[in-house]
């Protein structure tokens, strides 16, 4: 697999634009046992991880950080409380009733990226609900948070 076909899982993952500014000239691709890509890095610095269960990606935070600024407020982001924001960011479950908003275009089961009401990073993560559902829900989970800012984010290595 080439950078050109992780580049385009991105645009179609997360829109138009987003695989290159994800994945810039220069990126390592980090192949396991099997022979595929596991894990896309920038020098020492994981950008995201090709799920080998679908193929598509999940982003660490310094992904997270990357695509937030590649794409227009607010798409891909879910909007939380400033009671919630501390909790997120250290990578803790992001529930229904501390969702602020989000953008109406969320699917359930999308990675997507959690930001404060000031659009600061705080976490990246899997949504279970679609946008509606999370706006209109005050109980249950939201997001399932994978890589908070504050929190531990995956080695790139093995070990480390």
């Amino acid at each position: 697999m080439t950078i050109d076909r992780i580049r385009t899982i991105a645009d179609y993952q997360f829109g138009r634009g987003a695989g290159v500014a994800l994945f810039p000239d220069g990126v390592r691709l980090m192949v396991g046992r099997t022979g595929r890509v596991r894990q896309v890095l920038e020098g020492d610095r994981r950008i995201a991880t090709l799920r080998a269960s679908d193929g598509f990606l999940t982003l660490s935070a310094y992904g997270g950080q990357r695509l937030k600024e590649a794409l227009p407020f607010p798409k891909k982001r879910v909007i939380m409380d400033d009671e919630a924001a501390p909790f997120v960011a250290k990578g803790k479950t992001a529930f229904c009733k501390f969702v602020l908003d989000c953008d109406a275009e969320i699917r359930a089961l999308e990675e997507v990226i959690l930001v404060d009401k000031n659009d600061n990073l705080l976490a990246t993560g899997q949504a279970l609900l679609c946008a509606s559902e999370m706006k209109a829900f005050k109980r249950g989970i939201a997001v399932n948070v994978r890589y908070g800012v504050k929190g531990k984010d995956m080695p790139a290595e093995p070990g480390e």
